[in-house]
């Protein structure tokens, strides 16, 4: 063989082995309800991804190639989205992000449990960005889950920690609640939470989710209690027509709520709304940052960031300084190695300091009770009304203990 033949073999064979350590890029599914009734809230969360994704491409993406990311209808229910899951997988996606249902988000993560117990070596990464059910971080909890929202115990404590102190809590509360894990967390939390507000819990009320087209009746049973306040974890269509039927009715409490930034609900409740109060992981008029991201993802979306969308954000951000310190193997992404990264991730939010809680992947993140009033420098829906702060809290602060049924497998 002549030296020249020889040399444009080994040519190839080094093209060949930079093309294969360049592989194919880093792929990303976004499984979530993206038509039909509750398809609002997964929308959201496909703009932050987009947003978050956009933005981390623009600083070389991962491996030198863009990140891809795909998106998969699970059409709002478990089932939908265990195939669309299934499908991912089959597509090459090695990252799973979902929000919108704890119900969806229970079954994603026991499939993608299942799925890496029979593919050691090909694991995937559930990325959890709105599911608070506390079985997620408790029971079904594993290595390879990661949520970045918040739970009951997070969003009840805060919340009463908040109006007690602004002398706004009252000591007669009304819990109402969906009827599912999520409901049930919630429920549960309000009346743990009494003793230290300060109040009894006149009546608790669970219902069906997404079915319930006139509350009317839900608001005379609230005013027939006697309620000061009422508590809700209700999100969607059940706190929008909560809200109006509230606004119908001339109801006089004052509500403590996990997701009244939901779009459309000032716009529903009106001047009823006025007084409500709200534990959130983002308010835009916070500090100068907040702005400038607030700003920034405008320009990009036509839209402020709220509700489940800057929550979103900060996870995906947490996600991009662990690719950073996670380096190809032969092109691929090792996701054991990126989970191991993303649990020693500590960024500085707009917001403030977040991180990943080792024991159960709960992320430990700022939180802030707002109140709507009409001097909020914000307004929001079209409306004359906006999210006031009345109460910060630090993540270490704000987040709850381990659960005890969370028994974490570690990779070896």
């Amino acid at each position: 063989m002549n030296k020249t033949r020889l040399a444009l073999m080994l040519s190839a064979c080094g093209f060949m082995a930079a093309a294969s350590a360049q592989a194919a890029p880093l792929k990303v599914a976004l499984v979530e309800t993206l038509s039909g009734p509750q398809a609002s809230t997964g929308l959201m969360y496909r703009a932050a991804v987009k947003y978050q994704f956009g933005v981390l491409n623009e600083k070389g993406g991962w491996n030198g190639e863009a990140i891809e990311v795909a998106d998969y209808d699970n059409q709002g229910g478990p089932a939908g989205a265990s195939d669309k899951v299934k499908a991912a997988i089959a597509d090459g996606a090695r990252i799973i992000i979902q929000g919108s249902s704890s119900a969806v988000s229970g079954q994603i993560t026991e499939d993608v449990r299942k799925y890496n117990l029979r593919n050691p070596g090909k694991e995937v990464l559930f990325l959890n960005m709105g599911g608070e059910a506390l079985e997620l971080t408790g029971d079904k909890c594993h290595f390879y889950h990661f949520r970045f929202t918040t739970n009951a115990p997070i969003r009840v404590k805060t919340l009463v920690m908040a109006m007690k102190e602004a002398n706004e809590l009252g000591t007669k509360v009304y819990s109402m609640n969906q009827n599912y894990s999520w409901g049930a967390d919630m429920q549960k939390s309000i009346q743990a939470y009494a003793p230290q507000g300060g109040y009894q819990v006149v009546e608790s009320t669970l219902h069906d989710v997404n079915k319930i087209q006139d509350f009317s009746p839900y608001v005379s049973k609230i005013k027939a209690s006697g309620a000061q306040t009422v508590l809700t974890g209700n999100w969607s269509n059940d706190l929008l027509l909560l809200m109006k039927a509230s606004r119908a009715a001339g109801l006089k409490v004052r509500f403590g709520t996990v997701f009244l930034d939901q779009v459309g609900n000032l716009a529903n409740a009106g001047d009823t709304a006025l007084g409500h109060y709200i534990s959130h992981a983002f308010n835009v008029q916070a500090n100068a940052d907040t702005e400038r991201f607030a700003e920034d993802y405008k320009a990009k979306t036509g839209h402020y960031p709220t509700f489940i969308e800057p929550q979103t954000v900060f996870g995906l951000q947490m996600l991009g300084e662990a690719l950073k310190a996670t380096k190809p193997e032969d092109g691929k992404i090792n996701v054991t190695a990126l989970a191991l990264n993303l649990e020693k991730v500590q960024i500085n939010t707009p917001m403030g300091e977040t991180h990943i809680r080792a024991e159960d992947h709960q992320v430990v993140l700022p939180i802030i009770v707002s109140k709507v009033t009409k001097s909020a420098k914000y307004k929001v829906d079209g409306t004359d009304m906006g999210f006031e702060i009345v109460k910060r809290f630090t993540g270490e602060e704000a987040v709850n203990p381990v659960e005890a049924t969370c028994k974490m497998k570690r990779p070896a």
